[in-house]
């Protein structure tokens, strides 16, 4: 029998996706409608002022006189706005600062404001409400739920609130999901992870868990665990299981590891949150990409990515995209982020509606050679690869080789299997293959006998946990990533085979 919870998740499910429909169908007057208030909005704070906004019109007005930066470039008003000083970035003070451990700055504080921490809630339970309207599938809130985060305890810095976002958002869970929801703050606030897997592992055992959220590394590590604990697949332990919510990583190259573990397949829901904003999430099942938020306080600018380091690359908005272009994306924000680059590259799906995939890091791509690869690359090259064998790989990254022993330079991919193949080499070869196609300008160093075919090094099992436990990253919002330009991950891998 449907509970009430179960039965009124529809209707509202129904209005939701009704509103969503209104701005997804008005792309361009919603994206403006934002700009413009913006703009107006910030006005009179410090950045507005050094930047004439009172003469900003149009897109064009914004791009003569923001220049894009990245949080390096944007931290004298960053540093100002931890400091305590108002309206620096945005009107007042912002409520929180999301800590990340940033690659190359250190931590970085990343503000959120009254106005901006709402479209962080709202588009995480508005994918799963759209999710319900597609599929009439409501059951799953009557079960337990379980998002595998950072601590939810916050600090405060010169009367303002500081945490990590995840561990921010626990904060925000609605009153109607309160008891549903695991771990339970104490286990939340448990730092080291290994010791708070192993306590989500004994909280959930008993429980009816029905949506498991999180990373998928990490939430692949939760899986072994129990796995280990019981002798029996996910599934089995947890037998109304069907909703895994994910983001932060392409999911398809773990997809048949879970499958595994799990016993059987299940929905997901793909979203992109950072602490930056709430960009997107999956709103249909069948279609490739996640609906872009529109709608959310945040005006974006595309920048080809291949043209990025140019002196002056052509800033567009979503009007001129095109379809199966990497782009970097740029973000201006009612938190206060202008004209800033968050470092991610996004491709379209589709453009009715705006759908995005994210096909890596500006700064994550292998062009030791001049070859420009990128993560979507490697990622889809390891997925046709295994495709249709029973191959499994728990985790991998590549970097180039450029002073090998003997023979030309080449591409080392580094990998962890969960059921390794009969012939190493014939793998590599289908990898290699499938990055040539995808890849022009790697097709040509091979063909031109610049460079050598990839060539595969095996990872002792649980290897890349030990590496990300060594360099303090192991856990939370943490991810590997796929590909570097030089050795610097690699050569911290243990016991490599």
């Amino acid at each position: 029998m449907m509970s009430i919870k179960s039965a009124l998740a529809k209707p509202f499910a129904k209005r939701v996706h009704y509103t969503v429909q209104k701005w997804a169908k008005k792309p361009f007057e919603t994206q403006e409608k934002v700009f413009q208030n913006l703009i107006s909005e910030a006005a009179s704070t410090q950045f507005g002022k050094d930047h004439d906004f009172i003469s900003i019109n149009s897109h064009e007005d914004f791009v003569k006189r923001v220049p894009i930066r990245d949080y390096e470039d944007l931290k004298p008003y960053v540093e100002r706005v931890v400091a305590g000083e108002e309206d620096i970035l945005w009107k007042g003070k912002p409520i929180y600062f999301a800590k990340t451990s940033g690659t190359t700055s250190g931590s970085k504080y990343i503000p959120i404001t009254k106005e901006s921490m709402p479209y962080h809630v709202e588009a995480a339970r508005n994918a799963i409400l759209l999710y319900i309207n597609e599929t009439g599938n409501s059951k799953f809130v009557d079960g337990k739920m379980i998002f595998l985060q950072g601590s939810p305890i916050l600090k405060e810095q010169n009367g303002v609130q500081l945490g990590r976002l995840s561990g921010i958002v626990a904060h925000y869970v609605p009153k109607y999901l309160q008891k549903n929801r695991l771990p339970s703050w104490e286990t939340n606030c448990i730092e080291d992870w290994e010791t708070k897997v192993d306590a989500i592992v004994e909280e959930t055992l008993p429980e009816d868990m029905t949506i498991i959220s999180g990373i998928p590394s990490w939430v692949q590590m939760y899986f072994e665990k129990i796995q280990q604990k019981t002798g029996k697949k996910v599934g089995d332990v947890f037998k109304n299981f069907n909703l895994f919510i994910f983001g932060g990583v392409n999911y398809e190259p773990y997809r048949a590891k879970f499958e595994n573990l799990i016993g059987r397949k299940v929905d997901s829901i793909e979203l992109y949150p950072a602490s930056e904003g709430f960009f997107a999430f999956q709103d249909k099942q069948q279609e490739k990409g996640m609906l872009l938020q529109l709608n959310s306080g945040i005006f974006y600018e595309f920048i080809k990515a291949d043209e990025f380091f140019n002196e002056n690359p052509k800033r567009i908005t979503i009007k001129d995209v095109e379809i199966g272009v990497n782009y970097v994306m740029i973000i201006s924000t009612n938190a206060g982020l202008w004209a800033y680059n968050i470092g991610d590259t996004v491709e379209f799906t589709c453009t009715k509606p705006f759908r995005v995939i994210v096909s890596g890091r500006i700064k994550h791509f292998i062009s030791a050679f001049g070859e420009h690869v990128i993560g979507k690359e490697v990622e889809q090259a390891m997925q046709e690869a295994v495709l249709g064998s029973n191959i499994q790989i728990s985790e991998f990254t590549v970097a180039p080789q450029i002073n090998p022993k003997e023979g030309l330079p080449f591409h080392e991919w580094f990998i962890e299997f969960e059921n390794e193949p009969d012939d190493i080499s014939a793998l590599a070869s289908k990898i290699d293959v499938s990055l040539q196609k995808q890849n022009s300008y790697y097709f040509d160093l091979i063909q031109g006998k610049v460079l050598q075919p990839l060539k595969i090094t095996k990872v002792k099992k649980d290897g890349f946990q030990e590496y990300m436990k060594s360099v303090g990253k192991l856990g939370g919002q943490n991810k590997l990533p796929r590909l570097s330009n030089d050795r610097k991950i690699v050569a911290g891998l243990p016991h490599i085979n």
